[in-house]
């Protein structure tokens, strides 16, 4: 029953692109006026061009925030296939600020729009080749994007409405200058470059609206779409703004944003942690539980996508059985790479987790969505906490 309301969701969000306006011409003279239009609500339909929603500008090489919009960063991350993410969170005048919650996300009034979006450090020579870089701000200066110096690759709007939150991606024209609806997704193919030469080739994928219902329904019990992000123990922490480095959840108040819930140092708040890997103890733990925490539990928990796996994956879950430790998979298939249980104390190599997060296989690979190729960084720190790991199954 919960999978019927699943998909009955997911075709609803397919039937109101119909609503969509006419997609421009393709070799159309670019309209850099458009981006000249005023931050809009947009209570029905999905605009044709993410310049219709006013959240930017386009100024010279620089994408700069119209005013009212904030910029937000996260913690930790969800990892796409290595691209940098600007988001962004604006409210219309007049309306009431988000009203805390302590673990989900923030109760957002109609008419917010929550946009992400993907880019990459240009890597030098071809259009397509881009530099892989770890700095989650890298040509971010607080106001602007520098985008004489990244490859955009697409927007994602979530926008707030009287019957609910709806997704709406965009992708970007490779003049920089323009963008498009995108409602059947799109793939780009990218040759990412690292320091000391080495290069691999990857097709970054544009999610379709189905594809941002299977992440965003977080609980398929109402089958409605929300975001993922914005919550407190994702934004607790420092975040680089114009006018200097303040934590999120005070300027998020004072910019009347956000209401309710405790001060910034007794909320909770998750680890930082964007690549680095020398850790050990107990912030080795934390680590891997905020990533685990923000690329898994969105689906593995006991509302969620895959709720029928048994496994839970959420900060409030203890790390145990049901938590993948010694846990035989049940329905995994060729996921499982062969191995016998999730989690296997003090070896990660006999452990399914490690393998699904791997592996490019799409019939095996976890998350389903969102890479298409393995997160290295990742990898690494969740095989660290499981090699750590005192006992046997």
């Amino acid at each position: 029953m919960t999978r019927t309301l699943t998909l009955l969701a997911a075709a609803f969000l397919l039937a109101a692109c119909g609503n969509d306006a006419a997609d421009p011409p393709a070799g159309a003279p670019v309209d850099l006026a458009a981006w000249e239009a005023d931050t809009a609500f947009h209570t029905s339909g999905n605009p044709a061009r993410l310049e219709d929603w006013g959240q930017f500008r386009i100024e010279g090489e620089r994408l700069v925030l119209a005013e009212g919009v904030v910029p937000y960063g996260m913690n930790t991350a969800l990892f796409s296939d290595y691209a940098l993410k600007l988001r962004t969170v604006w409210l219309p005048e007049g309306a009431e600020p988000a009203a805390w919650h302590d673990t989900d996300t923030f109760a957002f009034p109609v008419g917010t729009v929550i946009t992400k979006t993907f880019y990459y450090p240009r890597g030098g020579g071809a259009f397509d080749a881009v530099a892989l870089e770890l700095d989650p701000n890298a040509h971010f200066d607080g106001v602007a994007l520098d985008l004489s110096a990244i490859r955009v690759i697409e927007t994602r709007i979530l926008v707030r409405r009287e019957e609910g939150w709806a997704a709406i991606p965009y992708a970007w024209n490779e003049d920089q200058r323009s963008t498009r609806l995108a409602r059947a997704g799109a793939f780009v193919d990218l040759t990412l470059l690292e320091a000391g030469g080495r290069s691999t080739a990857l097709t970054y994928q544009i999610p379709d609206v189905n594809q941002c219902a299977q992440c965003h329904i977080t609980n398929a019990n109402d089958g409605q779409v929300r975001p993922i992000g914005p919550r407190a123990r994702h934004l607790n922490g420092d975040y680089p703004y114009a006018h200097g480095s303040q934590n999120q959840l005070d300027h998020w108040r004072e910019a009347g944003l956000l209401t309710g819930g405790p001060e910034s140092h007794a909320a909770p708040r998750s680890t930082v942690w964007h690549g680095e890997t020398i850790l050990a103890g107990m912030a080795l733990e934390s680590a891997a539980r905020a990533y685990i925490d923000i690329n898994c539990a969105h689906c593995h928990s006991r509302t969620g996508h895959a709720r029928t796996s048994g496994l839970y994956l959420e900060p409030s879950d203890p790390v145990g059985p049901a938590f993948g430790v010694c846990k035989p998979p049940i329905a995994a298939g060729r996921g499982t790479g062969n191995r016998l249980y999730s989690i296997v104390p003090g070896d990660s190599h006999a452990s399914i987790f490690t393998f699904r997060m791997e592996t490019t296989r799409p019939d095996a690979m976890m998350p389903e969505l969102g890479r298409s190729v393995a997160h290295r960084e990742g990898l690494a720190l969740v095989a660290a906490w499981i090699d750590a790991m005192a006992g046997e199954c």
